[in-house]
Parts: structure tokens; sequence; C-alpha cells
């Protein structure tokens, strides 16, 4: 009987060990950019002796994205691919701007969480659980909203000025499925045209938790 719940509470343990990313074992890994042909569970890491500072700054994030299409926004993950520091961190970083009528439709991140910060704008953000209850709030310059990972979300500028919103991941590949990828296609089918106008009015025909 003992060694039954040993064995389970290992089991236990062993499954909540697998649900985010490995932990790191020294203190540094940035990615080896010239050994990206080798299929491990994350990258191989750089010579120790070739690390420097420039592993762990990146200006990515530092230009606006191009909201010229559809849905009038732009969405930019940094991984542990373009961001060498990041590898064995668990971590990714994002960048989303939202021109006016700007809107995110809903999509999940499978492994991460995501944490958002408002830089710039009003903007809303919501996810929905698996209970189908909607979580939706207006946030404002420097407000921040979490969205627990693999749960559908979306966001809008409901603003009269362009927003820009940078996110924290709680996976060096989050992954994104989109169910405007999944479902709709072209993206400017009539169903997603009418998925969109319903998303920007949600706020105003939906019971909410607020």
């Amino acid at each position: 009987m003992i060694m039954k719940a040993t064995l389970l509470l290992f089991s236990i343990y062993v499954c909540l060990c697998k649900a985010k990313d490995t932990d790191n074992l020294q203190d540094v890994c940035p990615t080896d950019t010239a050994r990206k042909n080798i299929f491990i569970n994350g990258y191989s890491c750089k010579n120790p002796a070739k690390i420097t500072a420039a592993d762990f700054k990146s200006s990515i994030l530092r230009n606006e994205g191009d909201t010229d299409n559809f849905q009038r926004s732009s969405t930019t993950i940094v991984s542990a691919t373009e961001f060498a520091g990041l590898n064995t961190l668990g971590l990714s970083v994002a960048r989303t701007d939202l021109d006016i009528d700007g809107v995110v439709m809903p999509h999940a991140h499978p492994r991460a969480s995501e944490m958002m910060f408002v830089g710039k704008g009003v903007v809303i953000a919501g996810f929905i659980d698996t209970k189908s209850q909607v979580f939706q709030k207006t946030l404002k310059e420097g407000d921040v909203f979490i969205v627990p990972r693999g749960l559908l979300h979306y966001s809008l500028n409901s603003g009269f000025e362009f927003a820009t919103v940078y996110s924290v991941l709680s996976s060096q590949n989050p992954g994104v499925v989109s169910i405007s990828d999944a479902m709709f296609a072209p993206i400017v089918s009539e169903p997603m045209k009418k998925l969109m106008t319903k998303l920007t009015s949600f706020s105003n025909n939906v019971t909410l938790f607020h």
C-alpha cells in the first residue's frame, strides 16, 4: 500500500514537472545559432567562452508592427530562436500593435500563460475559460492583465489612438493556436467578418466577469 502511494505521488510529481519548460541547469545558456539543426527539446548552448552581453539584449520589439491588414493589428513574438539569451529560461516576449478599431482574434498559447502590459492607448482584453465564462477588462496605459495558459484570449483597441501592448509568456516556445486560421479561410471571408463584428461589440452583448 505504501509502495503504491509512493508511486502515485512520484507520477503526480513527474506530470507537474512536465507541465512547464525544463529548468536550466546552469546560469545562462544562450542559443547556439550555428547548431539549430540539432533537434532537442530547446536549443543547444553556446560555447561559454563566446557568451557576451549582446546575447541578453534584443531590439526586435523596438519598432511598430505593420497594421495595414484586415484585422488592423500586428503581433511579434520573440522566442529563443531570435533572442539567444532566452534559451532555457522558459520565457518569450511579444509586442502587439493595434490601430484604431484593431483586433487580435481569439487564439491560445498551449504551452504558456501570458502577462500583458499596456504601453500605450486603451485596450479591451479578455479570455474564455473551459466553462465558457468570459473574463474581460478595459486596460489603460500601465495596466497589466493575465491570461492563464492554454485559454482562448483576444484584445481590441477601444480608444481613439494607436495602442501598443507588451507581453511576457511563460515558455520559450509558447505556440499559437488561432481559431480564425483553423476555421475561416481566407481571412476576409464572411464568417471572419461576422466574428470580428461580434468581437468588437462583445462588451455590450454578453454578461462578463469584471
